[in-house]
């Protein structure tokens, strides 16, 4: 029997970057666009088509965390770098983090309440295991995003602005975000396409060779005011001296920052986003998986790594079960790979 089957679906122009084997098969395979980019705005590496415009999701958390340092919040309640690493992360919610966000608050004298993004339970399964056997629920500073939002909220109360209603594109805080972005990707932002992320603050669309040229400038902020180049070097440099607050145990950002100390600054985002500033290489880096996959958005990551020199051979080796992580079923058995394909 022969079956025909007709389709006008759109044909994806972005290169396999990353595929998945099963025994002796390639079973699936995940298109990505990279662009690597300088502080000049040139573009050093690209693979598939990097003026597509994207939401960078929590991928762009060291961009958002610039005001917190650069307005003097950060100086005044006496952050030191775990709050600011803790500002750009995507956390697995484990106590450290918890505690952390919630001191902090504390400190701004604000609460758990204060926070706008909602509650949900940790992503580290033992961490959520604890709190079941407790009986405990899940607060706000649980979010994966509580370390963002208490530097929004700590920035509002520095500079005198209303904490109520920090998330809504309209508020100070989402506008002077706005403003960041434009200035550090050199993109007019009035009027593209934006929505609400998870954690409900705006996210705006921003092409993936814009959104790299941001990183470099953090990256290599040479030629930015005194003030702002100050602000990324400290949020950089927080990020890379713990990785942890980033993201957590058994974490990519977490791992593979803690193995190549002082060369990457890495942060992934939903939807398959993975963004990076290398301070040695004044180079920035962002990358978008078509089909929204983190697994290949990490994959991808760390080839774009090894590529450019981040990662050696011989630190490629030690963290080769991170780089090309391995798939196992339910008993435990390894049964494929996810690996580079470029």
């Amino acid at each position: 029997m022969s079956v025909q089957v007709k389709t006008e679906l759109p044909q994806d122009s972005s290169p396999i970057l990353a595929e998945v084997v099963r025994g002796q098969m390639v079973e699936s395979r995940h298109h990505a666009s990279v662009a690597v980019v300088d502080a000049h705005g040139g573009i050093v590496h690209a693979w598939g088509d990097v003026e597509l415009p994207i939401y960078g999701r929590s991928a762009i958390k060291p961009l958002l965390a610039i005001p917190l340092v650069e307005s003097g919040a950060a100086d005044r309640f006496k952050l030191g770098t775990a709050e600011i690493a803790l500002a750009t992360a995507s956390h697995n919610s484990e106590p450290r983090h918890v505690e952390t966000v919630t001191n902090w608050l504390h400190r701004v004298g604000l609460g758990v309440e204060d926070l706008e993004c909602g509650a949900h339970w940790p992503a580290h399964e033992p961490a959520m295991q604890a709190m079941l056997r407790a009986r405990a629920e899940p607060t706000r500073a649980h979010n994966n995003c509580s370390g963002k939002h208490a530097g929004f909220l700590s920035t509002a109360v520095h500079v005198g602005e209303k904490t109520k209603g920090y998330i809504q594109y309209e508020h100070p805080v989402q506008q002077r975000l706005l403003g960041i972005l434009e200035q550090m990707s050199g993109c007019d932002l009035g009027d593209v396409p934006r929505g609400i992320d998870g954690c409900g603050i705006p996210v705006i669309a921003v092409p993936i060779a814009n959104t790299a040229f941001a990183m470099a400038q953090m990256a290599d902020p040479h030629h930015l005011s005194e003030a702002r180049a100050a602000a990324c070097r400290r949020v950089l440099d927080a990020m890379m001296a713990d990785p942890f607050m980033v993201a957590g145990t058994d974490r990519f950002c977490t791992k593979v920052m803690a193995a190549i100390p002082g060369k990457a600054a890495i942060k992934v985002g939903a939807e398959g986003v993975y963004c990076g500033a290398l301070p040695q290489l004044g180079l920035g880096i962002c990358l978008k998986v078509t089909d929204g996959a983190s697994r290949a958005a990490e994959v991808v990551m760390g080839q774009v790594l090894r590529h450019l020199g981040v990662i050696d051979d011989a630190m490629a080796e030690t963290l080769s079960a991170t780089l090309t992580p391995t798939i196992k079923n339910w008993a435990g058995t390894p049964t494929g790979q996810v690996r580079p394909a470029f």
